[in-house]
């Protein structure tokens, strides 16, 4: 008789923010995840795997039940023949609630990038179904960990720095920021959720709140007064060119959404996998002290 193999985890893009707490949840599983990095490192509890999903041909991993991406989809997609063993089960992959709020941009250069999204969510199914292997898409919506994302700790940085955040218009549109770590423990139910098999998941954060609320939590958590300020387009596109570099990839499309709602349904995650996401109250204080 031969020995059973022995699977594990793959986690693709685990050194960034949800992908490193993808990796925490898994060893507090008791499990020893491999993760794939394109330059070598060293940190334990873990296996890296030196490799480059543009460059398949050249990945060496070992047989694995479960993949989970983090980095762009289109590039799991085209990658897959080359992952894909009889021992793999399930790929959960992230893209973006985006894809809907956003792909009819009137900036070009996001248009295309949520288009190849979506273009990446197609292909990637197609490559599982073809092989028979499960999949799970998840969508976040606004992404944060405090001090380390480019969402809600970019705002915080230009508090900091200026101590008042303009606003164009009234800042009404509703939001539902998530925690990294939520969308990590969100993951690895769903990976273990027969429930959760060939779908995919908005993924809210566990509040509906408006952009202006968001944003004067965000002043709550550095411990300074609220000094949202709503400003006509003209003054707000003159502040936004001030904020640009804390924001390097935004554009002046921010102004006009912050009226527009951006709110998905959070029943289906629930009864699928038990997603239970925390509200939104995030605390900088553990950021400013290191």
């Amino acid at each position: 008789m031969h020995a059973p193999v022995e699977t594990r985890h793959i986690v693709i893009g685990g050194t960034g923010i949800v992908g490193g707490y993808i990796v925490e949840q898994l060893v507090k599983a008791g499990q020893r995840p491999i993760v794939m990095s394109r330059s070598p490192q060293a940190r334990s509890g873990i296996d890296v795997v030196q490799g480059d999903l543009a460059n398949p041909c050249a990945l060496k991993l070992p047989p694995c039940e479960k993949i989970f991406c983090t980095v762009e989809v289109g590039l799991l997609a085209d990658a897959l023949p080359w992952l894909a063993t009889p021992h793999l089960k399930r790929v959960v992959a992230f893209t973006s609630t985006s894809i809907v709020t956003k792909i009819q941009s009137e900036i070009p250069e996001e248009r295309e990038l949520l288009q190849r999204l979506a273009d990446g969510e197609r292909r990637l199914i197609a490559a599982c179904e073809q092989r028979g292997i499960g999949w799970t898409i998840l969508r976040p919506t606004i992404i944060y960990a405090e001090g380390r994302d480019g969402n809600i700790s970019r705002l915080a940085q230009l508090i900091e720095r200026f101590g008042v955040l303009p606003l164009m218009g009234q800042g009404n549109g509703l939001r539902q920021p998530v925690h990294a770590q939520d969308l990590a423990i969100g993951a690895v139910a769903a990976a273990n959720s027969p429930a959760a098999a060939n779908k995919t998941y908005a993924l809210p954060g566990g509040e509906t709140i408006s952009y202006r609320e968001m944003v004067g939590r965000i002043f709550d958590a550095l411990h300074r007064p609220r000094r949202v300020v709503s400003a006509p387009p003209i003054v707000w596109r003159v502040a936004f060119a001030l904020a640009k570099p804390f924001f390097p990839q935004a554009n002046v499309a921010m102004g006009n959404r912050m009226a527009k709602d951006m709110v998905f349904d959070i029943s289906p995650a629930v009864a699928d996998f038990g997603w239970k996401p925390r509200g939104f109250r995030p605390c900088f204080d553990a950021v400013k002290n290191c």
